[in-house]
């Protein structure tokens, strides 16, 4: 029962992230491809997707420190069931990824170093908290999927991204400005979060596992 009013929670709260009101989607692959297609260069911030998730579970974490005193892990599952929806929607995401590998438009280096940034800024907030290892796993199969289609094209994506600490200090400062909080030093952790265990890779950790 508590599994079933879990997963009910979840799947409700991950749907309002990625739909409209009208039934479009706020996580499409186009919004990564066009990013090519215009003279400016981006704003580069986590999508606004990804932003909500993370002030989401903030807040959930916020109202959970008081409601479930005495009960801390059955919340930070709870919340990190959230992440994982959303994550393994966009895993398995068919129209996503056939428009990212086989559509009209190639995803170009802009669009890629958007989704990078998006799940860099994923692994940056979830570590300790909000993330399994089960989700980071997938999020490195994701990153590495991106970047094949990227190849296919004919570029080596390490020729156009940024460095490791471009995204790294992009991610922590999106996550501290939504946090209200200090910077955080990367690699600290909730010490008894049940994931403490589990820290962000670096970009090049990324990197490495994609060409291995």
């Amino acid at each position: 029962m508590v599994d079933r009013l879990r997963d009910s929670f979840c799947r409700q709260h991950a749907l309002e992230l990625i739909f409209t009101d009208e039934g479009d989607t706020h996580l499409s692959a186009e919004m990564y491809i066009s990013m090519d297609n215009t003279v400016e260069e981006p704003e580069w911030v986590p999508s606004p997707i990804f932003q909500e998730l993370y002030a989401k579970l903030n807040r959930m974490a916020g109202i959970a420190a008081e409601m479930f005193v005495g009960r801390e892990r059955f919340a930070t599952l709870l919340m990190m069931r959230l992440t994982e929806t959303v994550i393994l929607w966009l895993s398995e995401d068919q129209a996503f990824w056939e428009e990212i590998e086989q559509g009209p438009k190639p995803l170009g280096p802009l669009g890629l170093q958007q989704f990078y940034l998006d799940m860099q800024f994923v692994i940056i907030f979830g570590q300790g908290r909000f993330l399994s290892r089960h989700v980071h796993q997938v999020i490195l199969d994701i990153i590495d999927r991106a970047m094949a289609a990227f190849s296919a094209t004919g570029m080596n994506p390490d020729s156009v991204l940024p460095g490791d600490d471009w995204f790294m200090d992009v991610a922590h400062d999106v996550a501290s400005m939504i946090s209200g909080r200090g910077r955080v030093a990367n690699g600290d952790r909730e010490v008894n979060s049940p994931t403490a265990s589990v820290s962000a890779h670096s970009i090049s950790s990324f990197r490495s596992h994609g060409s291995s």
